[in-house]
């Protein structure tokens, strides 16, 4: 199967490129030229397989030049015993006969973000051998929490790469930035940037489109590769779950076969629930996909009114992997929606980056309508979820709030009870303090001292990597403003 890129559809290469490439350089979304297509009989095939054995057959349909074998055997890698605490790897926890929690936080770093930064790594590998590249790949990362950590582990000791994150300062959780500057590993670097995720991405991009730092690099034996999610090895392994999870219920006979799911995502960067779209756009029975924001509610107002606007206070929040204004992966789906229209696709993202804001035609208003619900949850909306579904015995993180609340507002608004699925996209302990305050506690300190705390208070098991990272020694205080991260990028590959 062809890629070819959001901006100019002449772009075109096989997946192994695009993954090796990451972000075209004409600034456009890698895309697959077709979307492959489903039917019962294969979701029926998937129900009673590992999801090892899923991941390697849904993958195999969109990565035509990896063999199945290679897919399984970078499955297995990725997805087995030493790396998730679960055989399950996905689990669907169901809490009543029309609502499923999705848990992707099993991984080694505790955050879904480790169900496709587990994979891309082996993915990354095999496309540098059958491209025959002999340079040594460069992983740029802007992280809002969650992705640096995930890639950091899932690159440290990979041969022929070296992986580079940035994070806003002040912008991550404690958990999360002790996960970070505590990375070991020979080939990972950190760095944080003053000003939010938005101005970390931008200047990832920005590096990524220079042509002069480009050439400075490869005079060096370095070209520039991406592990955030405008990567399309990092969407696919996010499709898998979804398909995923529509078959365990299947098999659990919490759902019959062809009956329609919802999902409801906690959205950032859109990637996540992009994945669920191209699950819907192969055939897997998908009602209404329910986009949900925290207090950064850009996509909310975009998804009701067709028009995208970055102008408007940025608000840092108790769900920081939220906190973005500019989603990226959004391009990838206005793209499919216009019918491929490279030309209306790029006039949108010209708007964007020079006026901060477009809108969209009628059409694609109407097919965003026709797909989406975006809903959002403030601070406080959110602390009350988390106190809500514990006093139901289910203990979440704040960003699976988000989710749950914007859930129960859709059904309050719409009426619809068509099961769904909200997906839990970190580990609760990942964000202890806020969920302690909301679930009456006061937190004693801001640091990982407060995984014993939450523990103590809930019973529920503090994940061992988490637990690992208390006494663990930083090893990375690296600070700079947005403009000098070119500086760090030519530091770091000297």
């Amino acid at each position: 199967m062809k890629y070819y890129s959001t901006r100019d559809k002449s772009v075109r290469m096989e997946a192994a490129e695009a993954v090796k490439m990451g972000l075209s350089r004409d600034g456009g979304l890698l895309t697959p030229c077709e979307i492959p297509q489903v039917d019962e009989d294969f979701l029926a095939g998937l129900v009673p397989l590992r999801y090892q054995e899923r991941a390697a057959k849904v993958m195999g349909l969109y990565l035509t030049d990896y063999t199945e074998e290679e897919l399984l055997r970078f499955a297995e890698n990725a997805y087995g015993p030493e790396k998730f605490d679960t055989p399950a790897v996905a689990p669907v926890h169901t809490l009543d006969a029309a609502t499923h929690c999705l848990e992707l936080w099993h991984g080694p770093t505790s955050a879904f973000k480790d169900m496709a930064l587990q994979m891309l790594p082996q993915l990354l590998s095999a496309a540098l051998r059958k491209t025959g590249e002999h340079k040594t790949a460069c992983i740029l990362v802007a992280t809002s929490g969650d992705t640096g950590k995930a890639a950091m582990e899932g690159f440290a000791g990979v041969p022929q790469t070296k992986i580079l994150v940035f994070y806003p300062k002040d912008g991550v959780s404690a958990v999360q930035e002790a996960q970070m500057t505590t990375q070991e590993g020979d080939n990972v670097g950190v760095c944080a940037v003053v000003g939010n995720f938005d101005d970390a991405q931008a200047g990832v991009k920005r590096i990524f489109s220079d042509e002069t730092t480009r050439k400075t690099l490869e005079d060096r034996g370095y070209f520039l590769s991406s592990a955030n999610s405008i990567n399309w090895g990092r969407i696919l392994p996010q499709v898998v779950y979804y398909l995923s999870a529509y078959c365990d219920l299947v098999r659990d006979g919490k759902l019959r076969m062809g009956e329609k799911l919802n999902f409801c995502v906690p959205t950032g960067n859109f990637g996540d629930i992009l994945a669920a779209y191209y699950a819907k756009r192969m055939g897997l029975p998908v009602g209404k996909l329910i986009c949900a924001s925290n207090r950064n509610d850009v996509l909310t107002e975009f998804l009701r009114t067709g028009v995208y606007d970055r102008n408007r206070p940025f608000h840092t929040t108790m769900s920081p992997s939220m906190d973005i204004l500019v989603s990226s992966n959004l391009e990838r789906l206005l793209f499919d929606l216009s019918g491929e229209n490279d030309a209306e696709v790029r006039a949108y993202m010209d708007a964007l980056a020079g006026e901060g804001r477009y809108e969209v035609s009628d059409g694609l208003k109407a097919a965003l309508k026709e797909q989406y619900w975006g809903g959002f949850c403030d601070e406080a909306g959110t602390s009350a979820a988390i106190a809500d579904y514990y006093k139901k015995g289910y203990l979440m993180d704040t960003h699976t709030a988000v989710a749950a609340s914007v859930m129960d507002q859709y059904r309050r608004e719409t009426g619809d009870r068509t099961p769904t699925v909200f997906v839990s996209t970190a580990s609760p302990y990942k964000f202890c303090d806020h969920v302690l305050a909301a679930i009456g506690e006061t937190p004693a300190g801001d640091g990982v001292e407060l995984l014993d705390q939450l523990h103590g208070v809930t019973g529920v098991p503090v994940p061992r990597r988490l637990a690992a990272l208390k006494g663990k020694r930083r090893r990375f205080d690296l600070t700079a403003e947005k403009a000098g991260m070119d500086g760090v990028v030519l530091d770091f590959l000297k």
